[in-house]
């Protein structure tokens, strides 16, 4: 079973490598999202997040910057790096990878001040740049300490183009 599991992540990177990347004329983009945090656990609460997604990259990679808050007063800030693969001009995947700061408000304890952030976004790309999408992602602090139970979160995202 190991072996098929295997195959096919491969098979999905390859893919990832082979399609087209977003498209040149995208520029910068401010993204907002609202959902459920730690939807899946035992101390879900709703999440709001912005984000700033750059349109400058090294081929499709590219920085973001963004905070999210709970409204159980946690609040994430971080960097990292995102993929932007677009398909036939309308479909987005944005795979995303990121390290930054928590703050545990009233909310889940995840263990560190220090938290890394994975996950993906699917969207639709409008003609006009702008995007609407699902994004799924994961937050914990990758076993630095004892405490790390992790959190998932899923949100609707609106990405508006901002010109510059």
């Amino acid at each position: 079973m190991m072996r098929v599991r295997d195959a096919a992540a491969a098979a999905l990177v390859a893919a990832l490598f082979l399609v087209p990347t977003a498209r040149a004329d995208d520029p910068g983009a401010l993204a907002l999202g609202a959902g459920g945090y730690d939807f899946d656990h035992n101390q879900p609460a709703g999440e709001f997040r912005g984000e700033y997604r750059f349109s400058q990259g090294f081929y499709f990679i590219k920085p973001t910057i963004g905070t999210l808050v709970t409204t159980r007063a946690s609040t994430y800030t971080y960097f990292g790096l995102r993929g932007d693969f677009v398909f036939a001009d309308h479909y987005a995947v944005m795979p995303n990878a990121a390290f930054g700061f928590w703050s545990k408000g009233d909310g889940k304890n995840l263990g560190s001040w220090f938290e890394f952030k994975t996950g993906v976004e699917f969207a639709y790309r409008f003609d006009n740049a702008w995007r609407v999408g699902l994004a799924f992602d994961h937050i914990s602090n990758a076993g630095f300490t004892r405490t790390n139970p992790g959190t998932e979160n899923l949100l609707l995202m609106v990405s508006m183009p901002l010109g510059f």
